[in-house]
């Protein structure tokens, strides 16, 4: 692990930074996690529904329990993580190597449906999606908190939170187009193509997390001695409460990712039912995420200019407008594609940026306490996306109970296709609303502060001494 605190000329410290390669190489972690996590969030509806015969409001029970379910399961993913000694390959990557590769194959095991009678059958989704999310949490919280010991630098924070938005956008997009047409060349969308299908992705899936295993490197310096051994419900309640700017992600994050997810889930409905295609489905993602990706690319750019938070706000401004729009303008290809593209590639601006943000709260949580615990604060942040996604679950699948959505029907009343668009487009803009107000007033740690507090660590300083050589417990809440 590299030294903490290196000096320039002047002797003053300066901030490793990492090459353009190692940020692309972290991009390909989440290329991989997407092949595995959109496909459910995107899919798993619509083969529970539709397939398998389960009806929409016990779906939307399935998913918000099992959210909830493996959400707390995250402390003891984090606790164990956080407890790990740091090896010749890192603390990380190797817990993120071997759960990526137990993933995929749970992935698979999701999209399986046994021949049993009805009440077996939701049984077996639910406890095979209440795994599915555990496998995650030791997936996704060892990724995430990867990014923290890569740099401490600004700008390539930045850049890692594009690489990784841009891996994200790009397995949904490529989920987004072929996971259907897969399914269309084995035959049709029956179980046994979905299985068929989701085993293609898992198995790219798990050949870019190797990519990302083999091309990264923790080099941020960490005193480890400091709170190694403390690693139980009070550390972790700890490392939530006494960080004010990852409370505001947290709150944050239950609007954005419901809402990132709510679209993911219904666009298929969409397609099929208020535009009368569901090949539209294919191409709707293709334009809508193919912005996306291009439009995160201005994120380094952005946040040069204007900071993390400013490039945030602008993106929600966008979104709700975007949004709200579509949801006033009477359903029409055209205009739905065109207002949804824009709100969809406004929405992954702040969502890109927010990848930066956790990696500022995991260095402001140890500089606040004294004591680095990187996976129990990314971890209260899963959290937060594990009860948003059950919420998104909660909105979309709800809506259809409610409306009195007919499985495999040709066409659906008009009470279920205005409540498809209205979870497509006025949810998102009431959500991100409420999620802009969230950052704007209660995110208060700057760039010009984190970077202040990068130098501290970098010297080895908290915000009450040396690390290590005083007290942790000294400081306040």
């Amino acid at each position: 692990m590299g030294a903490t605190g290196p000096e320039g000329s002047a002797g003053v410290t300066v901030i490793e930074r990492i090459s353009r390669k190692e940020k692309v190489a972290y991009g390909f972690g989440d290329f991989g996690n997407g092949f595995m996590f959109d496909l459910g969030q995107s899919y798993l509806t619509k083969f529970w529904i539709d397939t398998a015969g389960i009806a929409p409001a016990v779906v939307a029970l399935i998913f918000t329990l099992s959210k909830l379910f493996d959400a707390c399961m995250d402390p003891l993913a984090a606790a164990f993580i956080d407890s790990r000694r740091f090896g010749k390959r890192g603390k990380f990557r190797p817990v993120m190597m071997v759960s990526s590769i137990v993933l995929a194959v749970m992935t698979v095991v999701t999209f399986t449906m046994p021949d049993v009678e009805m009440g077996w059958k939701i049984a077996f989704a639910a406890g095979t999606y209440a795994v599915w999310g555990i496998i995650y949490s030791f997936t996704n919280d060892p990724y995430g908190s990867l990014a923290s010991v890569m740099t401490r630098d600004i700008k390539d924070r930045a850049e890692l939170a594009t690489s990784r938005q841009a891996g994200s956008l790009g397995a949904q997009w490529i989920c987004g187009f072929a996971f259907i047409p897969i399914m269309m060349m084995f035959g049709g969308m029956t179980a046994q193509n979905y299985m068929f299908a989701a085993m293609i992705m898992a198995i790219i899936g798990v050949v870019s997390f190797y990519i990302c295993y083999r091309g990264t490197k923790e080099r941020v310096y960490v005193n480890r001695a400091v709170g190694f051994d403390k690693n139980g419900v009070k550390d972790y309640a700890k490392a939530i409460f006494t960080n004010k700017p990852l409370l505001a992600l947290v709150l944050m994050t239950l609007f954005t990712i419901s809402s990132m997810n709510v679209n993911n889930m219904m666009m298929i409905f969409f397609a099929q039912y208020n535009l009368g295609n569901i090949a539209l489905q294919a191409v709707l993602n293709l334009v809508m995420i193919g912005a996306s990706i291009v439009g995160i690319m201005f994120i380094p750019k952005m946040v040069a200019k204007w900071g993390k938070k400013k490039t945030a706000m602008a993106g929600f401004i966008i979104s709700i407008v975007a949004n709200g729009l579509n949801f006033v303008i009477p359903t029409n290809l055209w205009t739905f594609m065109i207002l949804v593209t824009i709100g969809y590639a406004a929405l992954a601006i702040p969502n890109g940026v927010t990848w930066a943000f956790v990696s500022d709260t995991i260095d402001y949580g140890e500089w606040h306490t004294g004591v680095r615990k990187e996976t129990m604060t990314y971890a209260a942040f899963n959290f937060s996306r594990k009860v948003a996604q059950s919420l998104a679950a909660l909105v979309g699948a709800g809506m259809l109970a409610i409306t009195g959505y007919v499985v495999k029907a040709t066409t659906q009343s008009t009470e279920t296709l205005a409540g498809i668009k209205a979870v497509m487009t006025i949810y998102p803009a009431i959500a991100l609303t409420i999620a802009a107000v969230i950052i704007y007033f209660l995110y208060s740690l700057s760039d010009e502060k984190y970077h202040a507090i990068a130098i501290d660590l970098e010297e080895g300083r908290w915000e009450h001494g040396i690390i290590g050589e005083e007290a942790p417990a000294a400081t306040k809440a």
